[in-house]
């Protein structure tokens, strides 16, 4: 059984307990959350030695990292030092988006190292294994592609991203409204060229009980993939992008008819002004479903700094009810990204998600930033480094400055503010 039936017939399972001590919630009211919906536990019953978390209302905000290889650069040493680094670096989940090399060995490499979460875009093997195998991805066949998804469910894949809501119908509604960057999404624009070459339906939604079958089965989480999200601000809450959401709303209802864990995937590019607007809708047409967005990107002109551009969209996002970030590094929009580039999208996306559970008010945010106070308040550098989101930069920072006092730091030195004004009350 999933998660979701077990917590809907009153079980507790030990992925729920150990999510609800991590998270410090009540374990019924964790178990209700699940039953509803509300929350996911992506645990694949194959991936052993997991690091369970859970994802949704209610738990702290979470954040992704995706590695894998590109068609230019297929390293896989490089890929595991990117799991490690993004483990290390407090990632929830990594998603492996392999399109070169030998996919599966590598996604299995991955999946027997990682302690957390593993995710794929199943199309992207599909795609790749029929260009290489008959030489175009229009030789795609629907069989192949649900081949794919149960392989790597069998291999232990936790969650898998399904463009499902791309539909022929949200297809002509772009086409006549027109976009500035069309599709950006590249599982989006894998499917609409087989659609388009074809005149067929997206098989994903076309034999939608086929994929929950499979779901089902390894209690595979669906995070229903936003195929037609904006590229660009100018697209951002449009009308193929909305119809896209309501298809998803339907086919969430329709996997929790079948006992399968579902999320939901969201923009994007999106405006400052739009991002609280993209929540509540997606919140209200998706039944409440958790979900999950790309940043969003605040602005279109940040490249090499997008990761920013990124964490600011997604601290927004986290405070008006988004519950899980996936990461953007300092790479995006230019090159496939290298283990510090890695690293530095993890740090940057959790510190956005650590701002909005502060928002929300989390009990752990708040405890945290508080003990961080106080060891500032008495120049207890050791707590402080325990306790900032990325010890590893601020010791060597502090490292490579050595103050001339050891209780202070070299920005105020001897001038230290706290240091007088302690002084001055122990008088």
């Amino acid at each position: 059984m999933t998660q979701l039936a077990k917590a809907r017939k009153g079980m507790i399972t030990s992925e729920m307990e150990m999510v609800a001590k991590k998270e410090q919630v009540d374990l019924q009211w964790l178990r209700n959350q699940v039953a509803e919906g509300r929350v996911v536990i992506p645990a694949n019953f194959k991936h052993k030695g997991l690091d369970f978390c859970g994802i949704g209302e209610g738990l702290r905000i979470k954040v992704n990292a995706n590695i894998g290889t590109s068609s230019d650069r297929a390293v896989l040493g490089e890929e595991l030092k990117k799991l490690k680094v993004s483990i290390e670096a407090g990632a929830d989940t990594v998603m492996d988006l392999s399109t070169g090399g030998d996919i599966g060995q590598y996604r299995r490499k991955i999946l027997n190292e990682s302690t957390i979460p593993v995710g794929t875009v199943p199309i992207y093997q599909a795609v790749v294994e029929a260009v290489n195998e008959k030489g175009g991805l229009i030789h795609l066949t629907v069989d192949k592609i649900f081949e794919v998804i149960e392989t790597q469910a069998a291999d232990g894949v936790d969650f898998i991203t399904v463009h499902c809501g791309l539909t022929r119908a949200a297809l002509e509604m772009l086409k006549n409204q027109g976009r500035v960057t069309d599709i950006v999404s590249r599982g989006g624009a894998f499917l609409t060229t087989w659609m388009l070459h074809h005149d067929k339906e997206n098989p994903l939604f076309e034999h939608y009980d086929r994929l929950l079958s499979i779901a089902k089965e390894y209690d595979v989480t669906l995070s229903l993939g936003d195929g037609l999200r904006p590229g660009c601000l100018a697209d951002a809450t449009d009308r193929a992008q909305i119809h896209e959401l309501m298809t998803l709303g339907q086919l969430t209802k329709w996997a929790w008819e079948k006992d399968v864990q579902v999320m939901i995937e969201g923009p994007g590019h999106v405006p400052l002004n739009q991002i609280k607007a993209n929540i509540i809708l997606q919140k209200q047409l998706c039944h409440h479903a958790p979900f999950y967005v790309l940043g969003p990107l605040v602005t279109d002109i940040a490249a090499g700094y997008d990761h920013v551009a990124c964490a600011i969209g997604g601290a927004v996002a986290g405070e008006a009810g988004a519950d899980f970030l996936c990461y953007v590094t300092p790479a995006e929009h230019l090159c496939l990204p290298n283990v510090e580039d890695v690293r530095e999208g993890v740090i940057v996306t959790r510190i956005a998600a650590h701002a909005a559970d502060l928002a929300r008010g989390n009990k752990q945010a708040w405890e945290r930033d508080r003990r961080m106070s106080m060891a500032r308040k008495n120049l207890d550098w050791e707590t402080q480094m325990r306790l900032v989101i990325d010890p590893q930069k601020a010791k060597q920072l502090r490292a490579e400055n050595p103050p001339g006092e050891d209780d202070v730091c070299t920005m105020c030195g001897k001038f230290c503010a706290i240091k007088q004004v302690k002084e001055y009350f122990k008088a």
